[in-house]
């Protein structure tokens, strides 16, 4: 299957209605919080020499830090506008970008026939994605990794509802940066934990390594906490 126009919609109204100012998108944290640390837990299982490609890269922050790590990066996002944001941002060699659905199959082989087996970074895409396109979503991690890959997959986890929901009980209602994730009807932490270790098995694949971790936001509660979601990480290969 395919994304809904009205999933797409919501994407490309969300990122054609963000700035390119850092930071701006809520989960656009610096990469010394994000990629770097995911990066130390998965390069004992990764080939360096290997191009990476980051799932849902959005505007490319963590793309171009992927790109310092491996032999080179590549960035895809079913959104236009986020694809634009990011080569609007990116200089130098190394990094590429590319509008990609996730739930098109032809179109993630046509990817894996261009660049060969590769790692895949993909944060918290699977948790927001419409339920009947979540295997998809998976079952495009294994495809692009084939036989040589490894992924590296980060999805929020229910602890995360909680965090958000205390942030939108704020008096003076959610901070902005949230407040724009529910204009555009973007759905977060929108899984059941025990659903996505079984979609990324159903897909054929193997998680080698997992743990607890969190995500960091972009925005602050009304005491100043920087909000922070929990989140679950998996290294995963074909099995």
């Amino acid at each position: 299957m395919t994304v809904s126009q009205n999933y797409r919609a919501n994407w490309e109204s969300y990122w054609r209605e963000t700035s390119d100012a850092h930071g701006e998108a809520i989960w656009d944290a610096d990469p010394s919080l994000t990629a770097q640390p995911h990066s130390e837990l998965f390069l004992p299982h990764a080939d360096t020499t290997r191009t990476i490609v980051d799932l849902g890269c959005g505007n490319g922050t963590q793309t171009r830090y992927l790109a310092t790590r491996f032999a080179r990066a590549v960035g895809v996002d079913l959104s236009h506008a986020a694809i634009e944001h990011a080569r609007r941002a990116t200089t130098g060699a190394g990094v590429e970008f590319q509008q990609l659905d996730l739930t098109d199959s032809e179109a993630v082989r046509d990817l894996h026939g261009r660049i060969g087996d590769s790692h895949v970074y993909m944060r918290a895409v699977i948790h927001q994605s419409e339920p009947a396109a979540r295997a998809s979503v998976a079952a495009a991690v294994a495809e692009i990794i084939g036989t040589g890959g490894r992924a590296f997959v980060v999805e929020l986890t229910s602890g995360s509802r909680d965090v958000l929901k205390r942030a939108a009980a704020d008096p003076d209602g959610p901070p902005p940066k949230l407040r724009r994730v529910f204009h555009h009807n973007l759905k977060p932490a929108d899984a059941p934990d025990e659903e996505i270790p079984e979609l990324l098995r159903e897909a054929g694949l193997e998680i080698l390594a997992t743990g607890d971790t969190t995500l960091p936001q972009t925005e602050y509660l009304a005491d100043g906490t920087r909000i922070d979601l929990p989140a679950r990480w998996f290294v995963l290969a074909r099995g």
